[in-house]
């Protein structure tokens, strides 16, 4: 019962690793406040766990819907995990900057309004941030340069937050997950996209190497936990070994 009574907040908790973080938390006695833009996903999930919890429909890619989610917590936060994302991924001459700044809005944007806006709780806690990273905040990956930036944004989020609001005794750290088993996992390839070597670059080294989401779920609660006690600023790899080389 590493969480009993701590409350978190959980986005993108309609599926994916969402899902599995709410339902490990949960497990484990946190109370929970679970959001997600899509209404009857948030339902499912909330249906799966062994106690009532608190849903709020939430739009990462809006900062005003940020802040709202922050504001309805009443004042008092002891964790924040920042799951919510999109995936848009193609051949950039195809790409357009209407996408572009989707994938940033959801995915850089909305985790910076998020942070920002709940760090006074936190800071009132000394509680934690857990943001969703990924391998692609660590490398270049052909045909998603959105995504890609996007993510070295989180990591810069994490690592200039981290330092920042150390001496107030709360820690920020990210998850950097490699390929999940998750429906934006399992996107067609977009067409256009010719080059699999490039793609296959990318691939897990691991024959099992895809992850399932409560393998990421497992490495967000060891951040949020007393275990990582002395952790802040880090980037935790899981990857099947897909950055190994």
């Amino acid at each position: 019962m590493r969480f009993d009574g701590k409350r978190a907040l959980i986005t993108g908790a309609g599926g994916g690793i969402g899902r599995a973080t709410a339902m490990l938390f949960a497990a484990e006695g946190a109370d929970l406040v679970l959001a997600d833009i899509n209404a009857s996903a948030l339902a499912e999930t909330a249906a799966l766990l062994p106690r009532p919890v608190t849903t709020c429909h939430h739009d990462a890619g809006s900062i005003p819907s940020c802040e709202a989610l922050v504001a309805a917590l009443d004042g008092r936060l002891d964790i924040l995990l920042n799951i919510a994302g999109i995936l848009k991924w193609g051949p950039t001459a195809d790409f357009s900057a209407k996408d572009f700044a989707a994938v940033m809005a959801v995915n850089a944007t909305g985790t910076y309004a998020l942070c920002r806006a709940a760090l006074p709780l936190l800071v009132a806690s000394r509680g934690c941030i857990v943001n969703t990273a990924s391998t692609a905040a660590l490398q270049g990956i052909a045909y998603t340069v959105a995504y890609a930036a996007s993510k070295h944004a989180v990591a810069a989020i994490t690592k200039s937050l981290a330092i920042e609001y150390a001496a107030a005794g709360v820690r920020i750290n990210a998850v950097c997950p490699g390929h999940v088993d998750t429906g934006m996992g399992r996107q067609a390839p977009p067409a256009g996209v010719t080059d699999w070597s490039l793609v296959m670059r990318n691939a897990p080294k691991l024959p099992d190497g895809t992850l399932p989401p409560a393998d990421v779920a497992d490495a967000i609660a060891y951040l949020a936990s007393p275990a990582a006690a002395r952790m802040t600023g880090s980037l935790l790899v899981i990857d099947g070994g897909q950055l190994a080389g």
